[in-house]
């Protein structure tokens, strides 16, 4: 038979020899006809203690009760199983175990698909351990049965407490409830006071150490005495349980109704032994709930809940989801806060040591720091860092907590579709649970940490509702004070918690979230800029990771400006952090191969250790033909140029273009071209050009999408030069919105085409006039490295263009 069906077809036997073996073996009394080995596997057990002749199956799962069970199967089928002293102890040993148990048959097997055994046993004679002969792979032990003393003529006290026994189990079976007819004619037919006592006792509810104790009695009568003794108990309970229920039908007021039910489960628990364990667990919870300064509401719920649970059964799925919200109330921190460091000196330092410039970010914080002493009730502000990536956005949501001396959380939330991410499951779906918010809240264990929700432009949305609209109520001061969590179903205050979102582009940010925070540009960094923070923050840290002393390495200040310069171009230091782990790296193995240092890295030493430039300033051409003009375009990585071209040829003054442009970039287009139609004698233009030449505008890099308006004076440039074969400077680079009456509009992210323009070695940038206040965030080293022209009108960017005058 193949294995896949005793996942769901019980074997009792591997065949039938087998089954004819045990048939043989056990007779109609459940005697065993066999001789009974002295050394057998042991069967180790938890919180049971098998009879003699008692039948009943068992879960085996641990690595050494399978093995014992296979042992027996492969033998004669015997097997010694054995209770444990303490049923917490996960492998068990010799001293682990009771000396006395039962040796077993083991009468069925069946595979269950979780791994386990399910055996079918029936107990054959007692039996004591003589000696463990072995514990691997199995418990192996020389075992001494202990057979029944026989009694010929019984005495009229040992008849009499075989009929009481019989009586009183009878009594028992009345008061639950239970048809005694059909169990008492197998009592009735018992006659060996041995037997009679060993089949009630595996039938009672005993403690593990009032079953082992009978199990040990080999005197058959004193076993019977243990045995009644147990049932009077047994009777004294459930005439006490009938009792109270009979008096309970009689009608009683709400006090009497919980009293009934709390008596009747003391019965219950105490019957099952475990009264003890779980008055204990619910005054633990009591507790636990007193000391965790719940408000006033949300103790009231915990109260209602606490008492639901003590009406539970402890192993019901119910009783499991509200201990689980139990002790979710329990550990979020109510009532505790850590204590803000309100140095205003200590805390500039300590921005200062873990991040170069962002002036604008550490002033704000600063403030807050100074508000907050002034002010200790002020609720937590809303930060938003948008910039390019490497910025040192996230990372500065950790110094903010190292300056505030609180515990920082870092969420992401980058493509997160489901609401329930932030307000949590309500507590009747399977696997519920709190939101990432109240999940952090926890992690931090304080009631006003800073909590960084990474990436909030990039939230999604689909059939499980809009996390960015729960973020709504998170993130507005003005209601965050009772937020809802639908797990918790009780407010939590999250006024105090200082919140700090980081963006790469607000486009993507719903309005109406965006309405709720304090947005805070970090643009990208300048050359000398990333200098000094690899001087100050990278190098090190390279040094340490690749295993290397800082004296280890000396790095020139040109080498380092050409690694910036020609082999990183990105706005943030990621790139720029790579390639100096490169180096680092190379070095790393030369000292590993044994090379003694200090290692030298100079410019030209540069290019074998990391090869040709990626960029060289060479590849900007130096005189551009007609039609061509350079742009610049702002991206969320950062700054960029464009090399918009046009081109004519014979037709009838169609526009083609090409480039993956959208829409506002198209018009952009159509409004250079209706300017250069209308000012055409002014621009050097033969007016019958557009009827018999077609004009086609192509922006290289076809694949990648681009659009916005900034491109509106490039694209009129361009237009204007492939016209009238006129070649535009190459080192002039410009970026501006047009309208049809030639007006040069404002743009955004100045800083960042200001340092596209430096890298790609521009000399002169033209940009709106009205943009001129923008230059305030860009450093004046940069500044004085370009001849910034300042245009209000696009007949200024001509003399700029082509170096001369245009008749007016």
């Amino acid at each position: 038979m193949s294995d896949e069906s005793l996942t769901t077809q019980e074997i009792l036997l591997d065949n039938e020899e087998d089954a004819r073996k045990v048939e043989e073996a056990l007779n109609e009394s459940g005697e065993t006809t066999m001789e009974i080995p002295a050394e057998m596997p042991v069967l180790p057990v938890r919180d049971i203690v098998v009879f003699n002749y008692m039948i009943l199956p068992l879960f085996v799962g641990r690595e050494k009760s399978v093995a014992a069970v296979d042992a027996a199967l492969n033998s004669n089928r015997f097997i010694t199983i054995l209770t444990q002293r303490d049923e917490n102890v996960d492998e068990p040993g010799p001293d682990d175990l009771y000396d006395v148990g039962t040796v077993a048959m083991i009468m069925r097997m069946l595979k269950m698909p979780d791994g386990r055994l399910k055996v079918l046993v029936q107990g054959v004679s007692r039996a004591k351990v003589l000696e463990f002969t072995s514990t691997e792979p199995h418990i192996q032990a020389r075992v001494e049965t202990l057979p029944e003393p026989e009694i010929e003529d019984l005495s009229l006290e040992q008849i009499a407490l075989m009929r009481a026994a019989k009586e009183q189990s009878e009594k028992i079976l009345s008061l639950r409830g239970i048809s005694p007819s059909d169990i008492m004619a197998v009592l009735n037919n018992v006659n060996d006071p041995g037997r009679l006592a060993d089949l009630i006792a595996s039938n009672l509810r005993l403690s593990q150490q009032d079953a082992q104790a009978i199990l040990e009695e080999r005197d058959p009568m004193r076993r019977l005495s243990l045995v009644n003794d147990q049932l009077v108990r047994e009777l004294e309970l459930a005439t006490m349980q009938a009792k109270i229920q009979s008096s309970a039908k009689e009608g009683m007021d709400k006090a009497q109704k919980d009293f009934f039910l709390r008596e009747q489960m003391k019965a219950i628990r105490k019957e099952l032994g475990e009264e003890g364990e779980e008055s204990e667990e619910f005054e633990q919870l009591q507790e636990a709930l007193d000391k965790a300064g719940l408000p006033k509401d949300v103790k009231k719920e915990a109260d209602k809940q606490l008492k639901r649970l003590t009406s539970m059964h402890p192993d019901s799925s119910e009783a499991t989801v509200v201990r689980t919200y139990l002790d979710w109330l329990i550990e979020l921190p109510w009532k505790k806060t850590s204590r803000d460091r309100l140095d205003i000196k200590k805390a500039h330092t300590i921005l200062d040591e873990d991040h170069y410039d962002l002036q604008k970010v550490k002033d704000r914080i600063l403030e807050y720091l100074s508000v907050r002493k002034l002010n200790p009730k002020m609720k937590g502000p809303i930060l938003c860092f948008v910039g390019p990536p490497g910025v040192g956005k996230t990372s500065l949501g950790r110094s903010i907590a190292r300056a505030l001396n609180r515990k920082f959380v870092r969420m992401s939330l980058g493509g997160m579709r489901d609401e329930a991410e932030i307000r949590g499951h309500r507590r009747t779906y399977i696997g519920s649970m709190p939101g990432r918010i109240i999940q952090s809240i926890k992690q931090a264990g304080t009631r006003n940490p800073v909590i960084m929700l990474d990436e909030i432009d990039k939230i999604g949305t689909d059939f499980r509702g809009d996390p960015s609209s729960a973020l709504l109520e998170v993130l507005d001061p003005e209601q965050n004070h009772s937020f809802s969590d639908h797990y918790l179903n009780v407010p939590f205050d999250l006024s105090k918690v200082m919140f700090v979102c980081t963006a790469n582009v607000l486009d993507t940010i719903p309005s109406a979230l965006l309405d709720r925070m304090e947005t805070i540009q970090i643009p990208g960094y300048t050359e000398q800029e990333k200098i000094k923070i690899a001087k100050r923050y990278i190098l090190p840290r390279q040094a340490e990771t690749n295993g290397l002393k800082p004296e280890d390495v000396d790095i020139s200040e040109s080498a380092l400006s050409r690694l910036v310069r020609e082999y990183t171009r990105e706005a943030g230091l990621r790139n720029l952090e790579r390639q100096v782990g490169s180096v680092f790296r190379k070095l790393a193995r030369r000292k590993a191969e044994g090379e003694k240092g200090p290692f030298k890295v100079t410019p030209t030493s540069l290019h074998k250790l990391l090869g040709a430039p990626t960029f060289l300033d060479e590849e900007r051409e130096k005189e551009l033909p007609p039609g061509v003009a350079v742009g610049l375009a702002w991206t969320p990585y950062g700054g960029e140029i464009l090399h918009i071209e046009a081109s004519t040829m014979p037709g009838k003054g169609h526009l083609t273009l090409t480039g993956k442009l959208g829409d506002v970039m198209k018009e952009s287009a159509q409004a250079a071209m209706t300017y250069a139609r209308a000012r055409a004698e002014t621009l050097d233009i033969d007016p019958q050009f557009f009827e018999k030449r077609d004009i086609h505008i192509h922006v290289p890099a076809g694949a990648t999408p681009k659009d916005g308006p900034s491109a509106g004076i490039a694209l009129v440039t361009a237009l204007v030069s492939a016209l009238s074969g006129k070649p535009i400077y190459s080192e002039l680079a410009m970026t501006g919105e047009i309208t049809l009456r030639g007006r040069v509009l404002p743009v955004g992210g100045i800083k960042e085409k200001i340092l596209a323009a430096v890298a790609h070695g521009m000399k002169e940038v033209a940009i709106p006039k009205q943009n001129k206040k923008d230059l305030e965030d860009v450093p004046a080293e940069l500044r004085r490295k370009l001849k910034i022209r300042y245009i209000e009108h696009i007949d200024e960017i001509w003399p700029a263009a082509w170096h001369m005058e245009v008749k007016k």
